[in-house]
């Protein structure tokens, strides 16, 4: 007798609640057909729903994302960087304490006081036939930020070459939950014969039909829950084997909406509005933003940022920014809504000479002009960097295209080329080849749980209020 199994999932959905209701949509119609026909089926999402980018997920650090995954029925989830490392160790320590479903995750650990209840290192689901599911999740080693939050994540092969064992032993189907990103899923499928299946996460990518590599089926379902991830597994209760693997992506923006999950995201809206409501100050006059001139307000911010780290310099780019603020009360929200990135402030040491390459890099066209996704940025263009500690003359080419013509710190103080210097900047600079040399400082001290937007709040109080 052959039976089938079937898994939905979410992964990456990043707090985009204006798809949710379509989500829950999908779900619900899914999980009607599958009891009508008498199936089996679980719900899992692979991390990164929690996003504070959004004022909901923030106002309630991401504990609304919980409530709605339990509203759904989700059974297993792993989590990702953005539920590790954007909370604050206890904010992370409580988050799923209110969970319906499980949380596992092979290789998250907590560096000061006992494990979160919720945190299980496998799962094993017997279905109603009797077919062992063993489920290990993984997530990505970010460890210079979880080792500030006194977390840590250990190697995914150690939890690997752990769990694998262990579950072959005692299962007959083997999932990976996995955080980790493409290239890492086909290297485990490459490695470790005995996981019949990987349901992806971390890199955005969308394997619409899976992916096989050697007796490993690999899937995800893109970001956003633009798509919803079914995997169906057909188990031979005579021969006790996989005899087939499905995998699929499903397009769901056009999908009907859940009127009674928009009322609940209309009524969280109201509760994340009024949490986040609360003046922090008063601005006699508005505060202009704007992303490709120098303006006040980012040049504050900068100062601020040098000031708080006690770095030699700082740099920061008006991109950041994404809204003017008005003359009157402005609240912690309105903070959020013109900086909602997930960016932490960062030094790194940089010698003279790649400092210099680092101010001529950011002044060109390019680079200003750069439509960042990703890398925590979640504004529409880089644009015009401003520093402070730092004095920067530039010229026009006959294009029009501004370049460097020499920079020195305040004072008139030239740049030693070879000695070493302490840069305060944006952690996005850190990561992939935006700016090489910082990307390639040996040195990073990353300042958490503290995004940028903290300091943007430290910066009105003291330079702006009334």
């Amino acid at each position: 007798m052959e039976e089938k199994l079937f898994i939905y999932y979410t992964n990456d959905f990043h707090s985009n609640f204006e798809q949710w209701p379509r989500v829950a949509g999908f779900l619900e119609e899914a999980k009607s057909t599958r009891e009508t026909h008498g199936d089996q089926y679980w719900i899992f999402d692979i991390g990164d729903h929690v996003d504070r980018v959004h004022p909901i997920s923030e106002a309630s650090m991401g504990r609304a994302n919980i409530k709605l995954m339990n509203e759904l029925g989700y059974d297993l989830v792993t989590l990702g960087n953005n539920e590790g490392i954007t909370l604050s160790h206890d904010d992370l320590h409580h988050l799923y304490d209110q969970a319906n479903f499980d949380v596992v995750c092979s290789n998250l650990h907590s560096m000061d006081q006992q494990e979160p209840d919720w945190l299980k290192r496998n799962r094993i689901i017997e279905t109603d036939s009797g077919v062992k599911i063993g489920v290990i999740g993984l997530t990505a080693p970010f460890n210079d930020y979880y080792d500030l939050l006194n977390w840590h994540v250990s190697p995914q092969y150690e939890a690997l070459d752990s769990y694998v064992k262990v579950l072959k032993q005692s299962t007959d189907i083997i999932i990976l939950l996995s955080h980790l990103g493409i290239s890492e899923d086909q290297e485990i499928a490459r490695r470790y014969e005995d996981i019949d299946l990987i349901i992806g996460g971390h890199t955005h990518h969308l394997l619409r039909t899976g992916e096989n590599i050697n007796q490993t089926l690999i899937t995800a379902a893109g970001k956003h829950s633009l798509f919803i991830g079914e995997v169906i597994l057909t188990w031979d209760h005579e021969k006790r084997f996989l005899v087939q693997k499905e995998a699929y992506a499903t397009d769901i923006t056009e999908v009907p909406k859940d009127l009674m999950t928009e009322q609940t995201l209309f009524q969280m809206q109201m509760k994340a509005d009024q949490q986040l409501g609360k003046p922090i100050v008063h601005l006699k006059e508005p505060i202009e933003v704007k992303w490709f001139q120098d303006t006040a307000i980012v040049k504050e911010l900068t100062n601020t940022l040098k000031d708080w780290t006690m770095a030699d310099c700082a740099m920061l780019n008006a991109g950041l920014l994404l809204d003017q603020l008005p003359a009157g009360d402005i609240t912690y929200g309105d903070v959020h809504r013109i900086c909602p990135h997930p960016i932490n402030p960062v030094v790194v040491e940089l010698r003279g000479n790649e400092l210099l390459e680092v101010i001529r890099a950011a002044f060109t066209k390019d680079f200003m002009e750069l439509k960042l996704k990703g890398f925590g940025f979640r504004g529409e263009v880089i644009g015009r960097m401003m520093f402070s500690g730092i004095q920067v003359e530039t010229d026009f080419h006959d294009n029009g295209e501004e370049y460097v013509v020499d920079a020195v710190f305040d004072g008139g103080i030239p740049f030693d080329m070879e000695k070493t210097y302490t840069v305060a900047t944006a952690d996005t600079f850190t990561f992939g080849r935006l700016l090489p040399e910082i990307a390639r400082s040996e040195t990073k001290h990353y300042f958490l749980p503290e995004f940028l937007r903290d300091l943007l709040a430290v910066t009105l109080k003291n330079k702006f209020a009334m």
